[in-house]
């Protein structure tokens, strides 16, 4: 059912953002918006936001322990309402936080913890193995994205994991994906508490967006945020 994005209302401190289509560009977005000291962090893999302070929670091979942790997210919040937290990688990329500072831990050093806990692989539509996404149990509430931007467009080429979307969808690998298709695999998995459609600046008929929120079972908005 459609809500209009301005009324959108969180549940609890702790949001896990999945999906696809605009997670990292609605975290940012989110976070500014906030009243409060702001962590974003991740229970997957993402890159750090760069004009943030970053919090590194240590490694496997390079401890940090949970004392020296909570004294550095202490120190960078003071400096800054929202920072950035996660294990650092190889890639530069940053994994879920070290085992030192559960999850709920976080919770309590902060107004609002937001996690993108999903990945996409970078396409807008997505369907989600049996292992995702990954929600944090201290959870409060789940938002869940979508990209307009692959409506129209063949499965394969616009989304993640396309023979899943497939089956959950009706339809094969080759068609077109539409309104319906995609309500359909959200409305099947039903991961989240509230939906979000991204990307509608992309559509020649931003109406079909909001056709779609009126397909979804739950509360669903539109928008378009970009990086």
């Amino acid at each position: 059912m459609y809500r209009p994005f301005e009324k959108f209302q969180l549940k609890g401190n702790f949001i896990s953002v999945i999906g696809s289509g605009g997670k990292t560009s609605f975290l940012r977005y989110f976070a500014s918006h906030l009243e409060g000291r702001v962590i974003l962090t991740t229970s997957t893999h993402i890159y750090p936001f760069p004009d943030m302070p970053l919090v590194k929670t240590g490694t496997e091979n390079s401890p940090v322990s949970r004392e020296q942790i909570l004294q550095e997210i202490r120190s960078a919040l003071a400096r800054s309402r929202v920072i950035c937290l996660g294990q650092p990688l190889s890639n530069g990329k940053l994994a879920s936080p070290s085992p030192a500072i559960p999850f709920k831990v976080l919770s309590l050093e902060a107004d609002y913890v937001l996690v993108e806990a999903d990945g996409s692989a970078g396409h807008p539509l997505k369907a989600h193995r049996s292992f995702e996404p990954v929600i944090p149990a201290c959870s409060t509430m789940t938002v869940c994205l979508a990209g307009a931007s692959g409506i129209g467009k063949p499965v394969s080429q616009v989304c993640h994991c396309p023979d899943l979307f497939s089956a959950l969808a009706g339809i094969s690998p080759d068609q077109p994906v539409y309104e319906d298709h995609i309500a359909r695999v959200l409305n099947c998995e039903d991961l989240a508490d509230y939906y979000l459609i991204n990307q509608i600046d992309t559509l020649e008929e931003p109406d079909r967006a909001l056709r779609l929120c009126e397909l979804i079972r739950k509360e669903a908005s539109v928008c378009s945020l970009r990086e």
